[in-house]
């Protein structure tokens, strides 16, 4: 499973009621802090802000043992209650960014052979010539 998938399931989940607060900050914050050039942060920056004006301090960077650079890693603390609707309310938006899948970003489909082989196809037809 990919991160972005645990991502759209945590969503998907929080909107639902089945996954807490603190779970969906965890798997948001660690993506939005783990991914910086995916282009992908930008879309959970909603949530982020809401989380780090109401939890700073959410995640810490320490050294890495196994990568050059930093690892993310969560503190232990539970999300306020009193931010919980404003919580809501941007999961909520980036849900309804991608209002026909509800997904943010969905899993990448394998391309149709038919057409691999048509391109194929079409290059040798072009070279032996």
């Amino acid at each position: 499973m990919s991160s972005a998938s645990s991502v759209n399931d945590a969503l998907t989940g929080y909107a639902a009621g089945r996954v807490t607060a603190a779970e969906l900050v965890g798997v948001v914050a660690t993506e939005y802090y783990r991914e910086t050039r995916n282009g992908k942060r930008e879309t959970w920056k909603p949530i982020m802000d809401v989380v780090e004006r109401a939890h700073p301090g959410v995640v810490e960077l320490t050294a890495s043992e196994k990568n050059p650079g930093f690892d993310v890693r969560l503190t232990e603390r539970p999300f306020p209650k009193r931010y919980e609707a404003d919580l809501r309310r941007a999961v909520e938006s980036v849900l309804q960014t991608f209002a026909v899948s509800r997904v943010p970003f969905p899993e990448q489909p394998t391309p149709n052979a038919g057409v691999l082989k048509r391109i194929v196809a079409a290059i040798r037809k072009i070279f032996s010539a």
